[in-house]
């Protein structure tokens, strides 16, 4: 073995709860965990570190951002501060066209520039693996660079980047009063050209977005381009684009504030991931919370992530979102500690190499100095992160 860590407690992940071991370790070879269990029965390695009673997790997963992009919108929460709807500024001009024109005008090199310190943050925070969408350029080449600038990270960082194409995010001004024709834009010419640098395709089925009929064509195009797809969804109404993008086979929808019966039975028999995003929820002072109760009733996974963008979501803090999943939305600590390591691993397609302390995956750890694993979630603003370790290697 190259490396283990011993004197550790493990929340492994495995099974339906938190797989726990309460003397453990964790024996890594090549990049890959070759054991996880109790201590007895851990093989020698080059190096052992002594975890002094530490617990380890998985290295967390932020399964949904928009860490990519350019400029801020203070001045927009500001406004909603003051009365104005999240509706009323995009219709305005506002939203995300504002970011669209800051990330327009920056360089692929001044987007991983402005990206850093955001994935820093959660670096910080025990991340290992972040998923990465456009949806900030909406013309073919600066969706690209956005691309381009979500894989740069992972060369300047050792963390697994999972970029999505997310083309169908809001209509470009240029397309005003055209929004078939953009669609025919995203569905013949973005998703075709993204082959080499996406692994998802998302869309964005709202009001204000576009139309169950639209994204109906945005998936048919990502699958026929061997794309699996995900889906922001009933994030401000209820569209039916859960059922929808189950209907896809979708990997994860996203938000499902107003999410009903049919949609979950939908993403039950799919096995679609809910992807629940409590800091937009949070900072829109929204009042429909996710139907909980249901996901749990018909057995849909659930994952939690920051939903990192500069409008509704600007925090990059993944343990906050731990504390709020509770909070606000009434997720158990196991529910909230599985949503940000196996489930969310199985909202990027990525169960069978991350997500749960078993050997053949990936060695991406988070080693805790904490006395339980609820205190991940429990205190606010805190962070207990010890060590930690992406593909055997501390960092």
């Amino acid at each position: 073995m190259d490396r283990l860590w011993t004197n550790a407690r493990l929340a492994t992940m495995t099974g339906d709860g938190l797989g726990i071991v309460d003397d453990g370790a964790i024996a890594c070879r090549d990049g890959r965990i070759a054991y996880a269990g109790p201590r007895t029965g851990a093989p020698s390695a080059a190096e052992t570190i002594d975890c002094a009673g530490c617990w380890i997790t998985p290295g967390l997963i932020d399964c949904h951002t928009h860490l990519v992009h350019a400029g801020d919108r203070a001045g927009e929460w500001a406004m909603r501060l003051e009365g104005a709807s999240y509706e009323d500024i995009a219709r305005a001009g506002g939203g995300i066209l504002f970011t669209m024109r800051s990330t327009r005008a920056a360089s692929e090199a001044d987007l991983v520039a402005t990206a850093l310190p955001r994935l820093d943050a959660l670096i910080a925070e025990g991340v290992t693996t972040v998923e990465i969408k456009s949806g900030y350029g909406l013309t073919v080449d600066d969706e690209l660079k956005m691309l381009r600038a979500a894989r740069a990270l992972a060369g300047v960082r050792a963390v697994r980047v999972s970029p999505t194409l997310l083309g169908a995010h809001a209509l470009p001004p240029e397309y005003a009063g055209r929004a078939d024709d953009y669609v025919d834009l995203v569905c013949e010419t973005m998703i075709p050209a993204a082959a080499d640098l996406a692994e998802a395709v998302d869309a964005f089925c709202e009001g204000i977005g576009f139309s169950p009929k639209q994204v109906d064509r945005v998936l048919a195009a990502a699958k026929a381009n061997g794309f699996p797809v995900k889906l922001h969804a009933e994030q401000l109404s209820a569209l039916h684009g859960a059922r929808l993008a189950a209907s896809h086979g979708a990997l994860s929808a996203d938000h499902l504030e107003y999410a009903d019966e049919s949609d979950i039975i939908a993403m039950a028999a799919a096995g679609t991931v809910a992807v629940l995003l409590p800091g937009a929820f949070y900072f829109m002072r929204e009042t429909t919370p996710p139907p909980i109760g249901l996901f749990r009733a018909h057995g849909v996974p659930i994952a939690i992530a920051t939903d990192c963008n500069p409008g509704t979501s600007p925090t990059s803090s993944l343990l906050l979102m731990l504390n709020m999943a509770a909070t606000l939305f009434g997720l158990t600590m196991n529910e909230a500690l599985r949503g940000v390591t196996v489930n969310a691993a199985r909202a990027l397609g990525l169960a069978k190499e991350i997500g749960t302390l078993d050997p053949g995956k990936a060695c991406d750890l988070a080693v805790w100095d904490i006395s339980d694993p609820a205190e991940l979630g429990y205190r606010i603003g805190f962070n207990p992160l010890h060590m930690r370790v992406k593909d055997g290697r501390c960092s």
